[in-house]
């Protein structure tokens, strides 16, 4: 069974350090998106901003519950950002994920294995375990459509200078 500093090294890698699963971490992959690559949106999909802020949302959110007890996040709030009006908002919307990315990594790690064992504030959430690995899953979910989006977004940049 993995101990809360495996979970805690697992979640680094795909929001701070790692490129084993996917060749790239949040850190990573969204270095080079400027506020105009993270603000575009390709037909229905959600902008790479977005998808930021709604796994921040969740991170967050999640993170304060572990400290307080108190689950206050709700799903119909998880895409509800504001457009972004600027660089200096994106660098401030990075900047936060990965330092709050830190946060929960370190909460994590700060978990023994019953408290890993211990029902998640209600019964339906599943166990502190199950809520940590789901947090991974989710950040390795998007991350694969920040990483696609981000091609797609500068291969039409490209074939806009050409064509």
């Amino acid at each position: 069974m993995e101990s809360a500093q495996q979970l805690a090294f697992r979640f680094r890698e795909v929001t701070l350090n790692g490129t084993w699963i996917a060749n790239t971490n949040y850190k990573l992959a969204l270095s080079t998106v400027t506020f105009e690559q993270a603000t575009t949106k390709i037909g229905s999909l959600n902008s790479i901003a977005l998808l930021t802020y709604h796994l921040h949302y969740y991170m967050a959110g999640v993170t304060e519950a572990m400290r307080t007890g108190q689950l206050t996040i709700k799903d119909s709030l998880s895409f509800g950002m504001s457009p972004l009006a600027s660089d200096q908002e994106w660098q401030q919307l990075k900047e936060n994920f990965l330092s709050d990315s830190e946060q929960f990594a370190d909460e994590v790690e700060s978990l023994t294995e019953q408290q890993l064992q211990e029902i998640f504030i209600d019964a339906r959430y599943g166990t502190y375990r199950r809520n940590i690995e789901s947090m991974i899953e989710h950040a390795y979910y998007h991350l694969g459509q920040v990483v696609l989006l981000s091609k797609l977004i500068k291969e039409r940049a490209e074939e806009s200078i050409v064509g």
